[in-house]
């Protein structure tokens, strides 16, 4: 579900612009992370916790 947010609202924008998604799923990070290296896209994650993921992420 975060990957299918993200991609809204990367549609959605007009332009280029930063993103800073919250997911709770642990799989979040290898599905994010991996979708913004296969469309070349700058992305940051950080786990602040067991059950809280951040991504900042630039198009």
């Amino acid at each position: 579900m975060p990957l299918l947010l993200l991609k809204r609202a990367m549609k959605q924008a007009e332009q280029s612009k930063c993103f800073h998604l919250l997911a709770s799923d642990p799989h979040s990070e290898i599905d994010i992370v991996r979708y913004c290296q296969l469309n070349h896209i700058q992305c940051r994650a950080e786990k602040k916790s067991e059950t809280e993921y951040h991504y900042f992420i630039e198009s």
